[in-house]
């Protein structure tokens, strides 16, 4: 009996075959519908305004792909959680990007970018006790830490122990004949909290991105000595960091996210978007901060305190000038940072391999050459 329904049951199957809906022909847009939804970090930041700007202008959708925006607190958690496949991609230090690649704080970890994402838009803050005890640039904080040596040693936040921003202090330092392994204490502090810090006095300063000098600024805790586009002109800031196993492996969505946020970079780099962008990144999933925190960085003038103030448009870039394409001559300038602190060796060759693996501006090529971007300089 059971093998009479078994083959009742076959019969009927096949007779419902000439009815069933066929399957549609696999392409590389249905085949990129069917990837799980890519899931980007980035730490609230000014210079996170790529990713949240594709998202939020459609950008990302036009070139295919569904994404999710995931805020982290600071840099350590974004190279764990690339290491560890928790995250696809990120708005990353291009420091942090060496950092995962070398193995200086963590296990080494295949990384690269394909696109750099913005230059400069940093700042060094110190606290009013500072400015009230006749601080006023390098050379004053000299003096002041040898009037206070045997009271308190300084201390100074930086967003990573290998990043821009520690290379930013110790030349600034360097430059009051200051020595930053020994005459200060040099911590790590996730950006989001180094405001909070120095208003409780547990440090005497930091250097961070945009908006949380201007929140010292304007609530009267800090000032601004310098800025990172004074230090280091046109350094890199911030880049696409992913695993090499993702760029290789969901190789044609990659480059559809690195053309998306080329397309996206040169759009906040737009004068008269930048008062949107601003109402963007205020919002409260993004940076919860007031708008008017927020403009003074991006939109201008830029306040750094007592009188001074520099131009927005000069203090972080997005898409100018070519920027995105990740060349070895803009990767030149952490590199040699990197190696006069030790952490490329100065054998020959080592940096240029280092480089060779972690920049890629062929593919940078490719994105923009598949996307049919806009010609610019990059592209051509």
């Amino acid at each position: 009996m059971r093998q009479l329904l078994n083959l009742a049951l076959m019969k009927l199957c096949a007779s419902l075959i000439p009815f069933m809906p066929r399957s549609a022909p696999t392409t590389a847009s249905t085949r990129r519908a069917a990837s799980p939804r890519l899931r980007l970090g980035y730490v609230p930041l000014n210079d996170a305004a790529p990713f949240i700007v594709a998202h939020e202008t459609g950008i990302f959708a036009r070139h295919g792909l569904d994404v999710s925006l995931k805020r982290e607190l600071g840099w350590a958690t974004i190279r764990d959680k690339i290491a560890y496949g928790e995250l696809d991609a990120a708005n990353a230090l291009g420091a942090l990007l060496l950092n995962a690649h070398l193995g200086l704080e963590a296990p080494p970890c295949e990384c690269l970018t394909a696109c750099i994402l913005s230059t400069a838009g940093n700042a060094i803050t110190l606290s009013q006790r500072l400015w009230d005890n006749g601080v006023r640039d390098a050379t004053t904080l000299h003096d002041e830490i040898i009037r206070t040596r045997h009271e308190r040693t300084l201390v100074i936040g930086v967003a990573a122990r290998y990043s821009s921003h520690f290379l930013h202090v110790c030349d600034w330092l360097r430059s009051g004949n200051i020595n930053p392994r020994r005459d200060v204490r040099i911590v790590v502090v996730p950006p989001p909290q180094v405001y909070r810090n120095l208003a409780a006095g547990t440090i005497d300063g930091y250097c961070v991105g945009e908006p949380w000098n201007t929140l010292a600024i304007q609530n009267g805790s800090g000032w601004c000595p310098t800025t990172s586009s004074e230090l280091h002109p046109g350094h890199v800031e911030k880049v696409l960091l992913v695993h090499a196993d993702f760029a290789r492996q969901r190789h044609d969505e990659h480059l559809a996210l690195v053309a998306a946020l080329h397309e996206a970079c040169l759009q906040c780099d737009e004068p008269d978007f930048r008062p949107e962008m601003v109402k963007l990144l205020a919002r409260r999933e993004y940076l919860n901060q007031s708008p008017k925190v927020i403009s003074a960085g991006l939109v201008g003038p830029m306040q750094l305190g007592r009188d001074r103030s520099i131009d927005a448009a000069s203090f972080v870039r997005f898409g100018r000038d070519d920027l995105n394409n990740p060349t070895p001559e803009r990767a030149g300038w952490l590199t040699t940072h990197f190696e006069r602190i030790g952490a490329i060796p100065k054998t020959p060759g080592t940096a240029v391999k280092v480089i060779r693996e972690t920049f890629r501006a062929d593919l940078f090529r490719q994105a923009v050459k598949s996307a049919g971007t806009p010609a610019t300089a990059a592209s051509k």
